[in-house]
């Protein structure tokens, strides 16, 4: 079967094509404002609690087999502060749902109950932490990650680095996964805290 349009249909899909991606990039827009809203929040609240510690704190070790609230900062650091680079690597148009992952991430993420094991690369070192060093280091990174959430397409798969079990992730799902990763462990943090306080 062969399909003739006369110029005025061609000219009407056309202008159907350009609204609907138009419609599209405003709901980009709009998302992408309200993801910029949430990492910024996530990340005020554990520059707070970080700031809270007392630089001996933040080197001691609250329990058993635990990291100390330095050690915690670091690694948060060390999984955010290749978001920058990654993101600007190998992607490729998605062929679903920008966004079909992201419950299953929160849903894994923010249940508390359920220890992970990180992997080496993410690893916190021993060494002592300064406070200032570690408030500094998440300042700048969360600048730099601002920027790449405003200027890049984040609907586009990363094909670089796929995640453990669930494969590869678009931008928008690695950004989740970096929000409830730093909402888990600043709940952990201020339990730290607390059992800090609550010795006195």
């Amino acid at each position: 079967m062969v399909l003739i349009f006369s110029e005025s249909d061609l000219t009407n899909i056309a202008f159907e094509i350009i609204r609907s991606k138009k419609i599209n990039m405003e709901q980009t827009k709009l998302n992408t404002k309200k993801l910029l809203k949430q990492f910024d929040e996530t990340e005020s609240e554990l520059l707070k609690v970080v700031s809270s510690f007392s630089e001996e704190q933040l080197n001691r070790v609250p329990f058993e087999d635990s990291w100390t609230a330095g050690q915690v900062t670091e690694h948060l650091l060390k999984s955010k502060s290749g978001i920058p680079k990654f993101f600007s690597g190998a992607t490729k148009p998605t062929e679903r749902q920008p966004d079909e992952k992201v419950e299953i991430i929160k849903s894994i993420f923010l249940d508390f109950n359920t220890k992970f094991k990180s992997p080496d690369f993410v690893l916190p070192s021993d060494a002592p932490h300064e406070k200032q060093a570690l408030l500094n280091s998440l300042k700048t990174t969360r600048t730099e990650i601002s920027k790449v959430i405003s200027s890049l397409d984040l609907s586009e798969t990363c094909t670089s680095f796929p995640f453990p079990q669930l494969g590869e992730l678009t931008r928008w799902e690695w950004m989740n996964f970096a929000i409830v990763h730093t909402q888990r462990h600043t709940r952990q943090l201020k339990n730290i805290f607390e059992k800090f306080e609550s010795n006195k």
